[in-house]
């Protein structure tokens, strides 16, 4: 297991069983939303004091992995 892999959690008695980072109730999702709408890595950090820089490469990383799916073409 990666680093990166460390930082997202899952556990279906918490926000529903939605991955989320350390075991806080911040969603990867959240992270994802606030980067989308334009927030700096800076801002996200502020805004939520629990998460360390590397929670926000963690996020994306997880979601380029759940998005990286392979094509096959018939």
């Amino acid at each position: 297991m990666t680093d990166w892999q460390k930082r997202i959690t899952i556990n279906t008695e918490q926000c529903g069983g939605r991955p989320c980072i350390r075991g806080l109730r911040i969603r990867v999702i959240d992270i994802l939303d606030l980067l989308a709408n334009g927030l700096s890595h800076t801002e996200i950090l502020e805004e939520l004091p629990d998460l360390e820089k590397e929670d926000i490469l963690a996020a994306l990383k997880y979601a380029s992995r759940k998005l990286d799916h392979p094509v096959i073409a018939a």
